[in-house]
């Protein structure tokens, strides 16, 4: 599974449509990383291998998205991105927690399996 490019359109059907709606709400049913980042970053490009490793090595369990800051500027604005790459992540039950910085793979890793994809456990 590769990594998907968003417009601004893709990531209203997708991720969430700021325009119809005030609160979160994800539109996905997979947990997925969103990468904001620019061609000519330097920290995205050490980042972006990374995210197309994970999304195969987690296909069908987690969709790893790209935004061009450069060409979504609407978009980047909306979220207040201030530096690149910024991550978004959004885990099993549909929350969101950004987080600016380029993350070596094992603490993407951690991440994904600690926060992304673990669903709330039933109670006993």
């Amino acid at each position: 599974m590769a990594v998907t490019q968003l417009t601004t359109q893709d990531f209203k059907d997708r991720i969430f449509n700021y325009d119809k709606e005030e609160e979160w709400k994800y539109a996905g049913t997979l947990p997925a990383i969103i990468d904001f980042y620019a061609d000519w970053c330097g920290p995205c490009k050490m980042v972006a291998p990374i995210l197309e490793e994970l999304s195969g090595e987690y296909a069908g369990k987690l969709l790893v998205y790209k935004v061009n800051t450069d060409m979504e500027q609407d978009l980047s604005a909306v979220f207040g991105i201030q530096s690149i790459p910024t991550l978004l992540f959004v885990n099993a039950a549909g929350e969101a927690m950004m987080q600016p910085g380029a993350y070596p793979k094992h603490v993407l890793k951690k991440i994904i399996e600690e926060s992304l994809l673990p669903v709330a456990k039933p109670a006993e």
